[in-house]
């Protein structure tokens, strides 16, 4: 039978059917919504609890803050004696601030979960249960990479508890069920969907939030956020607002990233997180394209810490970490969280690709909290460079003498290429590169001399690479930048 046009669409009507069919099945096997979230929200509200907390600061008046109300206001009275109080010929007195939020008890010996926001600074803790009962409670633990903390209460009897859900099976438009206690009202519960995962908005290290649009006002922090099956599946922490109150953006700490911290404040009193000892950067595609990559995914190591876990097992500055421990790192952010979620002690695989190639190491993971306190700020000893100038990719370039040391103050051990010079409408002033600057490797080389650095630009052009990988340190830390070369 001869086919044509019309047979075509006709076959494409078919398809898409078949496709429409589909996509019928899959709905029809989605949940619903409940015809109310009454009995799940009784259910859940006996878990949930109000904190609050207060503060001694140094007092004061209020200089010369004025305020003014109409003739003859109800209020006149009351602002009266305020103002009198708070005279600024008054001595300074300590005075209490007092502050509210949410949080949820794990365990029915009166473990509570909230942020560690709520309660920083505090002098004491209370925590209020759904029956009004007020109970003081002591900190265990906090954890201000995540924001967040566990508290301890002593109840008369044991406390309903909530339990964890799996954060990683969520999806979005899933429901999702928030209580809590905004602006000090007490208990209340709110209802939305999951808006976004995944969310980095710039809080901290491991950022990796659920987003919701279940309202979450100020005093909701620390409370739970539920799935359906009456899980926890995140702990509601910011939201994004412009008038303070909410717009149906709030976010909440996934609780596979919770309960692993809450698990270790319960344990140790603090974390203990797996530690590589790198500083790393995101391969962009010109980043990428210099290196040889296919595509922009991986870590790009900056630098490597002095007998650190990395540095034992081989990775090197300039290398790409592309799988650690078998999980592909297909964004820079994701390392951190994949790295202290690994066990300490623990001997892992890295896949790596250095020098247009992939190559293996293995690392032995060490504590960071750990090294944090015992790292010494200690940088190692560079040659001293020789004199020189010459000009390259748009810069000026000169050896580091002490004149130009002292006048872009730059450390005493640092070694490298200074720029003195850059053209704006170069493609190194496009790429942020200033005078001051200090060039130390080309291509993943070490450079000392001016000419080390024509040389090496020259090598890559003649490679056909479109862009140079510059190693740079700026107030002492390094990062990489790729420079597009010149066409011809």
């Amino acid at each position: 039978m001869r086919s044509g046009p019309g047979r075509a669409w006709i076959a494409g009507i078919g398809t898409a059917a078949l496709l429409l069919s589909a996509a019928s099945a899959d709905l029809a096997q989605a949940r619903g919504a409940p015809d109310s979230f009454a009995d799940l929200a009784e259910a859940l509200s006996p878990a949930v609890v109000n904190i609050s907390t207060t503060q001694s600061v140094e007092g004061g008046g209020l200089g010369q803050f004025e305020f003014q109300l109409p003739p003859g206001s109800p209020f006149e009275e009351f602002f009266k004696e305020f103002f009198e109080r708070n005279r600024p010929d008054r001595p300074n007195r300590p005075r209490r601030l007092t502050s509210l939020g949410s949080g949820f008890v794990v365990d029915p010996s009166g473990l509570v979960v909230t942020n560690m926001h709520v309660i920083a600074e505090a002098d004491e803790i209370r925590v209020t249960l759904t029956d009004g009962t007020e109970l003081p409670a002591t900190v265990l633990g906090k954890d201000p990479k995540t924001d967040l903390a566990l508290l301890k209460v002593e109840p008369p009897k044991p406390l309903p508890a909530a339990k964890w859900g799996d954060s990683d099976s969520i999806r979005v438009g899933d429901w999702a069920l928030a209580i809590g206690n905004p602006f000090g009202l007490g208990g209340t519960v709110t209802a939305g969907i999951i808006s976004a995962r995944g969310r980095d908005i710039n809080s901290g290290p491991y950022d990796d939030f659920i987003q919701t649009d279940a309202s979450i006002n100020r005093g909701n922090s620390g409370g739970p956020l539920f799935n359906l099956n009456g899980e926890v599946i995140g702990i509601n922490t910011a939201i994004f607002s412009p008038t303070g109150g909410s717009i149906g953006i709030g976010f909440a700490i996934p609780s596979r990233i919770a309960r692993n911290v809450i698990d270790q404040l319960r344990e140790y009193g603090r974390t203990r997180r797996g530690w590589l000892g790198v500083r790393i950067q995101t391969v962009t595609e010109e980043i990428a394209e210099s290196l040889g990559l296919s595509s922009s995914k991986g870590a790009l190591v900056a630098g490597v810490s002095d007998d650190g876990p990395a540095q034992a097992g081989g990775i090197q500055q300039g290398d790409v970490i592309l799988k650690f421990d078998n999980k592909p790192v297909d964004e820079m952010r994701e390392l951190p969280r994949i790295v202290a979620e690994t066990q300490i002690g623990r001997t892992v695989n890295v896949v790596l690709w250095r020098k247009n190639k992939e190559v293996e190491a293995k690392v032995t993971i060490g504590e960071l909290e750990l090294a944090e306190e015992q790292l010494a700020a200690k940088d190692p000893q560079l040659p001293q460079s020789a004199t020189g100038k010459a000009e390259t990719l748009g810069m000026t370039l000169h050896a580091l003498t002490p004149d130009l040391r002292r006048k872009f103050e730059l450390r005493e051990e640092a070694a490298g290429v200074v720029v003195t010079e850059v053209n704006t409408d170069s493609a190194a002033a496009e790429k942020g590169i200033r005078a001051g600057d200090l060039i130390v490797e080309v291509a993943q080389e070490v450079v000392e001399l001016p000419q080390d650095v024509i040389e090496k630009v020259n090598r890559v052009k003649q490679s056909k690479r479109k862009s140079v990988l510059l190693l740079l340190e700026r107030g002492g830390d390094l990062r990489f930048v790729a420079v597009r070369l010149e066409e011809g």
